[in-house]
């Protein structure tokens, strides 16, 4: 079987069973489980599935972007790596907030050891992680909460937001995109980051390459609305190039830590 028919009838499996491995794949092939991740990264840049722990779902669509547990597994070596070059750029006595999302949990699980800052919050599960943690004084939104993603929403969450004026701000995304801006999946917590970003001075985009160039259905602001982008160097170059092309300050991790703090990607560009 050549490897374009190996890939469709991969597909064919994943659209009828939602969810398969790779080891299964593996065996049904014939091929070892490193053809089969190939394969799988192959068609996961093509948007075609979702790359999850140990094989592939179905893709999310602009309406729906999966499980938290899903997401949490996913492209995790390059959230993390985001993740540090965002606490990279956190001042020991900041006002941060820390919006919903994987990346974002993954912000609040680097903050460093020295910061003794405030941390605003509508995650649960960031509110959990960092509820432990000694000279942070921490205060979490409240509201509705999503199940599986623990995140908060509605009107008691868009009034706590609106009650401070943060020095930073680190939000989630589903989708950056040049011309449809940040966009994300759920409306009550769009308004809720819109609350956010109008009150902080510096606001960064958590995307990793996997989102740029993506649209979610819901549109949150403009590119031009937010400080810049942290994301990652691994595929998606075309999508790099063409938020670069449009403005966009794009901060790049790097698999063995952030950039210098004398390179100018890492400079911190204030919004006007």
């Amino acid at each position: 079987m050549l490897p374009s028919q190996r890939r469709e009838a991969i597909l064919t499996e994943v659209r009828a069973a939602a969810a398969v491995s790779a080891e299964a794949l593996a065996r049904r092939f014939d091929v070892s489980v490193e053809t089969i991740r190939r394969d799988l990264r192959a068609l996961d840049r093509l948007g075609l599935l979702d790359r999850v722990y140990g094989g592939a779902t179905r893709p999310g669509g602009r309406s729906s972007e999966g499980s938290f547990a899903a997401r949490s597994t996913r492209n995790i070596a390059r959230k993390r790596a985001i993740a540090a070059l965002a606490a990279s750029l956190i001042e020991p006595e900041d006002t941060v907030v820390i919006d919903v999302g994987t990346t974002a949990l993954e912000v609040a699980r680097a903050l460093p050891p020295g910061f003794r800052g405030r941390v605003l919050t509508s995650s649960i599960p960031a509110a959990l992680e960092l509820s432990g943690r000694d000279g942070i004084e921490l205060l979490a939104s409240g509201g509705q909460v999503r199940p599986g993603d623990g995140a908060c929403s509605g009107a008691h969450a868009e009034a706590f937001f609106d009650e401070f004026y943060a020095d930073k701000a680190f939000l989630g995304s589903g989708g950056v995109h040049p011309d449809a801006g940040l966009t994300d999946y759920y409306p009550s917590e769009v308004v809720v980051r819109r609350t956010i970003i109008a009150h902080t001075a510096a606001c960064y985009v958590l995307a990793d390459s996997s989102k740029l160039g993506v649209i979610a259905v819901h549109r949150v602001c403009p590119l031009d609305a937010v400080t810049g982008v942290i994301t990652d160097e691994e595929e998606n170059a075309d999508a790099r190039e063409a938020l670069a092309a449009a403005g966009v300050a794009l901060l790049c991790a790097r698999p063995a830590g952030g950039p210098r703090p004398d390179d100018p990607n890492h400079r911190e560009h204030q919004r006007k």
